[in-house]
């Protein structure tokens, strides 16, 4: 697909983190690009977000992605970014019912409207569709100095994989169907952790900003589960990396399409929450006391890093931003919009 001033792109959850930098990238490429938003601004730091967004000319469709009348009076799409999730995992204990028609019957919307459009798809899908207890089996055979151990297009992801997995392993599927009868052209992601920034120090927003901005305030933290120690890891993709991808795949989506890549931070790139202690300790100068809390959820995971194998094999792509840069930017911005942040 050749990106020109006449293509059309709607990112659904283009007020959300991800979706706001990748609106805001592509502007940055060609302000000419008519992009537009879906998201019913349900955070309030959607709405800073929304204003980012103002500035490029981005206009947001303010209303839920599981309504469907509204979604198909839309106009017509080249392009469907769909970052649109509840994302966070425990939420999915507490509110299944929120969480299923935001990921499952939202993904069915929108493949709705890109049948009639006859339009592509980019999907931004999880790593928590792979097996929670394959993966709590693995880690424990590795030796926590040394991350050794990556995961894989072909990792199990037979259940329990937790009900926001399921919500996002199902949209997979549907879409593959979609494809196969429609002649859509998709490519799904299954992305770990991202960071970067404007992404702010909550929970639901990932644990680097949330650690950083522990930091900063000297507020009360916790290593939760895994005896406590904070040895559970993670890699980090920083989210300009995510966005330099997503627009090499639009560009050869005509030609590498219906795929599914697993993209992340990678070896290079992974951390414990100890050693992430030590780094925002470091770059806040702040020190705090940790708490410790042996039991977790049973949707934690205590490891998880990527293998880029599959994605580096189909793209001239590359994980550029490391750990320090990551945790460089996400700390410039919360400094920048600290009284702001702390009213979200």
């Amino acid at each position: 697909m050749i990106i020109d001033n006449d293509m059309k792109v709607l990112i659904t959850g283009g007020c959300g983190f991800v979706g706001s930098n990748i609106a805001i990238f592509l502007k940055s490429k060609n302000r000419n690009l008519v992009i537009d938003s879906l998201d019913n601004i349900y955070r309030n730091s959607s709405k800073i977000n929304l204003k980012r967004l103002q500035k490029y000319n981005i206009k947001n469709y303010n209303f839920d992605i599981s309504n469907k009348k509204k979604i198909e009076k839309l106009k017509k799409y080249d392009l469907v970014i769909d970052c649109c999730a509840e994302a966070a995992v425990e939420t999915s204990k507490i509110d299944a019912e929120r969480v299923f028609y935001t990921n499952l019957v939202g993904t069915f919307n929108i493949l709705e409207k890109i049948k009639k459009d006859k339009s592509n798809i980019i999907f931004l899908s999880t790593s928590r569709v792979y097996s929670i207890e394959e993966i709590s089996s693995r880690a424990k055979k590795i030796n926590s100095k040394k991350y050794n151990f990556k995961i894989n297009e072909n990792f199990s992801t037979e259940t329990p994989i937790s009900l926001y997995g399921f919500t996002k392993l199902s949209s997979e599927k549907m879409i593959q169907e979609y494809a196969y009868i429609n002649k859509i052209k998709y490519i799904i992601n299954r992305f770990g952790v991202i960071s970067g920034p404007w992404q702010f120090g909550k929970q639901d927003q990932g644990f680097v900003s949330l650690w950083l901005w522990k930091f900063i305030n000297k507020s009360k933290l916790n290593y939760i589960g895994y005896e406590g120690k904070g040895n559970q890891v993670r890699d980090i993709l920083h989210v300009i990396d995510l966005c330099e991808l997503i627009y090499e795949q639009i560009k050869k989506i005509d030609k590498i399409n219906n795929k599914i890549f697993n993209v992340g931070g990678g070896l290079k790139n992974a951390i414990s929450l100890k050693k992430l202690s030590k780094k925002c300790e470091r770059i806040t100068k702040n020190k705090i006391k940790i708490g410790k809390k042996k039991s977790t959820s049973n949707y934690d995971i205590p490891y998880y890093v990527t293998d880029n194998s599959k994605i580096y094999k189909f793209y001239n792509w590359r994980v550029k931003r490391n750990l320090d840069k990551i945790i460089k930017d996400v700390f410039k911005i919360l400094k920048q919009n600290q009284r702001i942040y702390k009213k979200i």
